[in-house]
């Protein structure tokens, strides 16, 4: 705080705020530039990677809802639309023994898009939700490729 002196012999008192602009423009730069880089870092769901080949005429329980990169969502080998999921999700684990959704979503999928579909399956019913996993190239561990993702 800066303090002079009128000539009438009074004290004047004035406040210089220009170092604390600077500090808030600072902060607001720092925290711009952490939110663009946390968002850019979390925003896709890496799936886990399958060991084993499930058998060739097994059959998954429960119901397959897949989510493309496209944004398309498709119940089982039928297309259907946001509005459409949780109606036919409902009317289709009310015929299943199994009330299992099982979510398939391609590796670029914004994790957001996969909460709100898991979210709707859950008030369909579903009492269990599994997350499938995409096979790995052939001869491949999937630990130490670059990009691969474990």
């Amino acid at each position: 705080m800066a303090m002079s002196s009128n000539k009438g012999g009074g004290v004047f008192a004035d406040i210089n705020i220009t170092p604390l602009t600077d500090i808030f423009l600072v902060l607001l730069i720092i925290f711009m530039v952490t939110t663009a880089v946390t968002i850019e870092s979390a925003a896709h769901v890496d799936l886990p990677k399958a060991e084993a080949a499930p058998a060739q005429n097994e059959k998954p329980k429960g119901i397959i809802v897949t989510y493309t990169a496209d944004h398309l969502i498709y119940l089982g080998d039928k297309q259907v639309t946001e509005p459409e999921l949780v109606p036919q999700l409902h009317d289709a684990l009310a015929n299943s023994t199994d009330k299992i959704v099982i979510f398939q979503g391609d590796p670029k999928v914004i994790l957001g898009d996969m909460v709100r579909i898991l979210d709707m399956a859950k008030s369909a019913g579903a009492e269990a939700i599994a997350i499938a996993v995409s096979s790995l190239p052939p001869g491949g561990a999937g630990g130490g490729a670059p990009g691969g993702g474990a």
